[in-house]
């Protein structure tokens, strides 16, 4: 009985022996430990990018059992038509915009947290906050913000005396102020992303370098684009690269708000896909539009990646 008992002992030790070895091992051990994310990627990314590549060359739909290679088919048919066409035009307009505000803003907020002040806590958290909550809930509030009737917005224009009760704006009725309002909600949902990297960056440059600008006697303007600016630029390019795919891929603002209206001023590729392939059943015209999104954001990541590359050799 002892014998079997050291006999079992040693198996698990030497087989305990072996996995640590290949712990050991970096060959083996980086794979084993990027497999679970890979897996995951593979999984949740690679699978309905695939099944979307094959729905967009079929004939398929919510109804129909079989499926039927057409080939190019559905992305002809789908370029064509106005819709896609003004769907393509908003998507650049609702991410260029809103990209640059963000950019803009997360600058400066970064710049203004990186000072030491009274309720610092308080104001990171209610940046942050946009970013923690969930997208669909704060949408929702925002809707009730720009409601024809209800809306903060315009009960305080009034009391203020800018707009009477006869001029309310019609923030989700009229095109241009659509998708302003779209944009602004966009902006404010990817602010606090935007500030945390660029912050992040800007704790990154070594103090000397302020110290030595100082003693040169640059004033603030001079040190912010001379100095500051140029140093976190390759930041602020990954910033805006994690936006532009935000702004071409998602649709939960435009959803909520606006449903793409009115007249379809509002509507991006990427809720067409989906009012298209699901709402509409037309899967493989759906499947088509979303595809069309892959070699605009390959092109606009290459792009991104090569400026950020140049700017950290210079």
């Amino acid at each position: 009985m002892a014998t079997l008992e050291q006999n079992a002992h040693g198996a698990g030790g030497a087989r305990a022996g072996r996995f640590g070895l290949l712990l050991d091992r970096p060959e083996w051990l980086g794979p084993l430990m990027i497999g679970p994310a890979v897996l995951y990627i593979v999984l949740i990314v690679g699978v309905p990018f695939f099944l979307a590549l094959y729905y967009s060359v079929s004939d398929i739909s919510m109804g129909s059992r079989t499926l039927g290679f057409v080939g190019p088919k559905n992305f002809m048919s789908v370029v064509a038509t106005t819709k896609f066409q003004t769907s393509l035009k908003n998507t650049f307009v609702f991410a260029v915009v809103s990209q640059v505000l963000v950019i803009v803003l997360a600058n400066v907020l970064a710049l203004a947290l990186l000072k030491d002040f009274k309720g610092k806590w308080l104001v990171r958290f209610l940046i942050l906050l946009p970013w923690v909550a969930p997208i669909s809930l704060g949408t929702i509030g925002w809707l009730w913000i720009f409601d024809s009737i209800y809306s903060v917005i315009n009960w305080t224009l009034q009391a203020l005396g800018l707009v009477t009760a006869d001029t309310w704006p019609m923030w989700l009725g009229i095109p241009y102020l659509a998708m302003s309002s779209v944009v602004a909600v966009h902006v404010w949902r990817l602010l606090p992303l935007a500030t945390v990297i660029i912050l992040a960056g800007l704790t990154s440059i070594p103090q000397d370098i302020h110290d030595a600008a100082a003693v040169d006697g640059a004033g603030f303007w001079r040190h912010l684009f001379q100095i500051t600016l140029p140093l976190v630029r390759p930041i602020m390019l990954v910033a805006a690269l994690f936006g532009i795919v935000f702004a071409f891929t998602d649709m939960i603002v435009i959803f909520v708000l606006t449903r793409g209206g009115p007249y379809d001023t509002t509507q991006v590729l990427a809720s067409l896909a989906f009012f298209t392939g699901i709402q509409g059943g037309d899967l493989a015209e759906g499947a088509a539009i979303a595809v069309f999104l892959f070699p605009l954001l390959l092109v606009v990541a290459i792009a991104f990646l090569r400026v950020a590359r140049r700017s950290e050799v210079v």
